[in-house]
Parts: C-alpha cells; structure tokens; sequence
C-alpha cells in the first residue's frame, strides 16, 4: 500500500486560468482491473429487501451506500443504508490495512426499529464543526445524525427539523451551500405518492406472474429544501424557493455549477416524467429550465426512466455535462454541455448503446484509469424479480458496465475490466472512494437484498494523480461547491468538489484528479463557494493535498 502523504497548501490570489481541454480520439489499450475484495475486506453486511408476495413497490428500491471519513484519519469509512425493517444501517471503520471493522452499535447509526423502509445517504459537515455528519433518508421520517467527534453521532432530527412528512417516500439526497452563505443545506428527494395500504394488484392473474406495478399508476410528490439556519436548525424553504414540483418522481439528484455563474444548480432524474434542471437564481430562488436546456427528455422528447445521474466535465471543455442511467430499452443519456444554456443529448453517438437492454441504477463518472479524463461506471440490476416471465430477454441480476473515456466518445471495456464485471447482480447504490490511498478510485456497490461489492482498482502503471481535501474558513468546512482547475503541460481539468451522485449514495468528500503520465501539476486554482480565489504552484503528484481556504 503507497504510503498516504499530507501536504498543507499555502495560499496565494493569482489570475484565473483557461478552461480549454485537449480531447483525445485514441488511447493504447492498459484496462484497468477491478478486483472483488469484500470478503478480504471483512465487511459482512447484508441489504434487506423486505422481498413479499404482495410485491409492495418500496421493495424494489434497494438502498444506498456512502463514503464518510467519520474520524478524520485520511481513510474512508463505510456506511450502508439497511433497507427493510428488522435491518439495521451499518458503519465500517477503515482499519487501513484493507478491512473493515463494524462499529454500528458504538457509533449509534443503526436507525430506528420503527418499521420504516430505510433507502438513501447524504454526507456533508452542516455544523461546520469539521466532522461529516450523516442524513438518511427513508419511506418514512428522515433521519439527521450529528457526528460528535468522538466516534459516536446522536440523532437531532427533531431539533434540525428535516425529518419531512411521515408518509413521504425519500430517495436520493444531498448537502450543499445553495445560498453560498458559509454553511451547508440540505436537498431531499422525494418519489411517489404511495401507502402500503393502496397495493393494486399488477400483472398476469396467474401463479407466479404477479409483479410490481409500474410507477405511472401513482402521482408524484414534491421534493424538499431544508435551509440552514447556521445555528443547529434547518428551515424548509422549498415553496419560496421554488423546487416544490409535485409532479416529479425523483430518484436521483446532483448539483453543479452549469453555467459558471458561482451558484451550484440541482438536477433530479425522474421516473418516468421529463427530468428537472433547477437553475440556481442567487436569491435563494431556483427555476426550473429543463425544456429550454433540452436535459428534460431523450433526443426523440420522451421522457426517461432516470435512476442515477451525475454532473462533471466529459469531454474536457470546462462545462460540466449531465449522464442519467434509464431503465431496460433506454439508452444511458449523457447530455453534452454547449456553453449557452443548452445541452445536447449525444448518447448514441459517444458510445454507451451497451447499456440498452440493462437497467442502470448507481453511476459515476470517475477517472478510473487516472489518465486525466472521465471514465463511466454503471451498475445494473432489473426491478421486476420475475421478469423474464414476460421478456425473455431480460434478466433480473445483471452485469455491471465500466466506459472507457477516448476523449469524445467512450467505449466499453467492461470484459477487459476483471472477473468481477462478469457477475451478475441486482445493483442499486454506487459509490467511488479510494479507499486503501493507493492513488486508484474504489467502487462500492449496494445490491438489491445482497451482500455488497467492494471492488479494488488495480490501477494502470502510468496512472499518477493528485487528491485535493478542501478544508473551507469562510466556504463550508469540507468546500463542497468549490470550482477546482488543476494544470499539466497536458492542459487544464476542471472539476468541482461535490460528493453527491450516483443513486441514493454519497462518494468520497475528496477530489481526486488523474494526472497520466505527468509528474508535475504547474498550478491548482480553486474558486471558493465564499468568493474567494486561490492558487497553489508547483505540486508533486500522487498526495492527498490539504489545501486551506485564506
């Protein structure tokens, strides 16, 4: 294991750099090798799906899984989001040798035993006091977990007031500083319409053939936007700031700045209704403006299955673009970032028609193979447990899929990528940590009513790259929102530090950036959530850089 190395970062104002990037057509073949360590790794938990013949719809969602560096050593720790009642939430401490030790019980994060279906994960410092604090969502009250620093969280849903309604139905959710004042907020997505008691009965009326029922049989409901009052407390803000749609069906949600005007701007993939662009007004206002910014629907104007979603910059043009995974017969939409307000959809022309018959849950886009651009990993798994029933061709347990990024297009290397992509199995959550501090990003994989994949990347021999642990004064403790441009004599990448993507899970608070074969990074330039600008010089690869906002 490459031995961790901290390097504190002075401060100095300097001009800003150019946002252009050289795209690459071509690249030689060196796959990287994503190996199944998790029973090495001693992480033993199992998802529960509550799985019934009454085929409630809750039971297909699985849930998610989240990064938390909970003790501040410079590792990741693991957090698992339990599921069905009589499953608890799950904390795993980074023993940094590779394993993993269960410290539930002592950490208090096992989530109530109330009969509430327990689905997603969100990872921020609301308090600012620089330790991750936990938010889990659920069918049913929320839950807000304070990290206390002393390796223990106590729940403060009641004093922070973000449990939500008691019968909302919470997916995916995320903290950031949407009103750029220093501390973070709090996004909630919310599904559908649905109780427990109003099951309709779907499919053949014949043994075995019944099955859950589809998601347009039900209105959807509004998601939520907690507003942090800086003092503990949380104030839902979501009708003034314009976000309550009761007619989306959201599954997944992140946030980037998309036209670079300093406020982050949220996107949700819905389920089977167009997709929300909510653009961020800077008066703590947002509007939406997927029809104008064509990211609402397909390029054929039909709306999508969207599951997962992610925002980062594909193609190396400085604009951050949009790839939502869709259900089985949808493509995986990558919407490609104009400059102007709009995107355009190029899915089918960048290369992703693999991921056609598969339903894609959990996604990232990520440096796999640290060669300086954005590779794609999407992990699959089908809703309908007997749906070859009705369409032979498909399966329930699918294969996963790893995209290679060739600068325009991508190609996918899945069956290149190690005997761990050849298994199938029925994914929902996904998160990306380097986990070991080797330098390569790790994959965690929460699967539907199963044990979990832990997959480590063997990494390439040329791979090198930096990491960047923002540590905010005036921004928020951990620098989500902050604008990042880091320069090689290959160009400039430009990333933002958001660890909210995929579906129903939280990534590494960490920005990592491959570097290829470079062995020096000319400067970094951040551009802080507070204003502030700040540039560091001459930096050597393969660290963990810590740098302070002044």
């Amino acid at each position: 294991m490459t031995e961790l190395r901290w390097h504190a970062a002075v401060l100095v104002l300097l001009v800003p750099v150019s946002l252009s990037g050289q795209a690459r057509d071509a690249k030689p073949d060196r796959h990287v090798q994503l190996v199944d360590v998790t029973v090495a790794s001693k992480i033993d938990f199992v998802h529960g799906s509550g799985a019934s013949p009454e085929k409630y719809m809750i039971e297909t969602f699985g849930s998610g899984v989240a990064w938390i560096d909970y003790d501040n050593d410079g590792f990741p720790d693991l957090y698992f989001v339990g599921g069905a009642p009589g499953t608890a939430n799950a904390l795993y401490r980074n023993n940094r040798d590779g394993t993993f030790k269960n410290v539930t019980q002592h950490a208090g994060v096992a989530g109530a035993s109330n009969g509430t279906y327990k689905t997603g994960v969100a990872v921020g410092d609301y308090d600012n006091d620089g330790y991750l604090d936990l938010y889990v969502t659920a069918f049913g009250p929320n839950t807000l977990y304070r990290n206390k620093g002393d390796g223990t969280f106590t729940d403060v849903t009641s004093t922070g007031r973000v449990g939500g309604g008691p019968a909302e139905w919470s997916s995916s959710t995320g903290f950031f500083d949407f009103d750029r004042d220093g501390d973070l907020d709090l996004y909630v997505v919310n599904y559908l319409d649905y109780q427990l008691d109003d099951n309709p009965y779907c499919g053949f009326r014949k043994e075995g053939y019944r099955m859950y029922c589809n998601p347009m049989m039900f209105d959807g409901t509004a998601d939520r936007l907690f507003r942090n009052n800086g003092d503990g407390t949380f104030t839902d803000v979501s009708r003034q700031a314009g976000i309550a749609n009761p007619a989306g069906k959201g599954l997944g949600v992140t946030f980037c700045d998309f036209d670079r005007d300093t406020y982050m701007d949220v996107y949700i993939a819905n389920d089977l209704v167009r997709n929300f662009l909510y653009h961020n007004n800077g008066d703590g206002t947002f509007r939406d403006v997927a029809y104008g910014a064509g990211v609402g629907f397909d390029i054929n104007g039909k709306p999508q299955a969207g599951m997962g979603v992610d925002c980062a910059d594909f193609n190396g043009d400085g604009l951050p673009d949009i790839f939502v995974s869709n259900f089985s017969d949808e493509l995986n939409t990558l919407y490609d970032n104009q400059g102007d307000g709009i995107f355009e959809d190029v899915s089918a022309q960048a290369g992703l028609g693999s991921g056609l018959l598969p339903l894609g849950f959990g996604t990232k886009m990520f440096d796999v193979d640290n060669d300086g651009d954005l590779d794609v990993y999407v992990t699959n798994g089908h809703i309908i447990d007997n749906v070859a029933l009705y369409h032979p061709t498909f399966t329930y347990a699918q294969k996963d899929l790893v995209y290679e990024n060739l600068g325009s297009r991508f190609r996918d290397v899945s069956d290149h990528s190690g005997s761990a992509l050849q298994a199938a199995r029925v994914g929902r959550g996904l998160a990306v940590a380097d986990f070991d501090n080797d330098g390569n990003l790790d994959v965690i994989i929460a699967n539907l009513g199963q044990p979990p994949v832990l997959l480590r990347n063997q990494g390439v021999r040329t791979g090198n790259w930096i990491a960047i642990r923002a540590q905010g004064r005036k921004s928020n403790a951990f620098g989500l929102g902050a604008l990042v441009q880091v320069e090689t004599s290959d160009g400039v990448q430009v990333r933002e530090i958001n660890n909210v993507a995929s579906y129903l899970s939280g990534n590494d608070i960490r920005l990592h950036v491959g570097l290829g074969e470079q062995k020096t990074v000319h400067r970094i330039e951040v551009l802080w959530p507070s204003g502030a600008r700040q540039v560091v010089k001459d930096i050597a690869v393969n660290e963990v850089l810590v740098i302070v906002e002044p």
